[in-house]
């Protein structure tokens, strides 16, 4: 007999308890199968798995295990915060020729409000904005100090939503 025969054997009797142990601590039921599809896999992956003296309690051990970490991934990407992409939360925009020529207009309005920004202003917001450089970059490239690079972005920043409340 194969070693994962000799585990199934091992191991089968108990996966109806595990069952119901992960049924009274998982919020979603649905992931009662997964947690167990996980726990199974980890026991597939055992070097020697003839050393399991326990087998049961290797199993809830495991299945206890498996639940930390899927709670910790849930945790670092803030599972529980995502909301799922419905078309009626987040509904779908069709491109419409009224839609395209509004956005061109926007373009246009954002175009003329940076022409009409100081040129110094104006050159330091296309260096950052459009050349993706930095503010020491910037700084180095026009000789004056990152601060002064920060004064210019704000003063270009404030202009521009200025002129987008109108």
């Amino acid at each position: 007999m194969s070693e994962p025969n000799k585990l199934h054997d091992a191991i089968f009797p108990h996966l109806p308890v595990l069952r119901q142990w992960l049924l009274r601590r998982l919020d979603r039921k649905e992931d009662v199968e997964d947690v167990v599809q996980d726990v199974w896999m980890r026991l597939c992956r055992l070097p020697d798995q003839g050393v399991i003296e326990n087998p049961r309690a290797y199993l809830f051990r495991t299945a206890g295990s498996v639940m930390t970490d899927r709670f910790r991934r849930g945790e670092v990407r803030a599972a529980k915060r995502h909301e799922e992409l419905t078309e009626i939360r987040h509904p779908v925009e069709e491109i419409t020729p009224e839609r395209v020529l509004m956005g061109k207009n926007e373009i246009e309005r954002v175009v003329a409000r940076i022409g009409m920004l100081p040129e110094r202003t104006r050159d330091i917001f296309v260096l950052s904005r459009f050349e993706n450089l930095n503010n020491k970059q910037i700084a180095a490239a026009m000789g004056i100090s990152v601060s002064a690079i920060e004064k210019h972005m704000m003063k270009a920043m404030r202009a521009l939503l200025e002129e987008s409340d109108d």
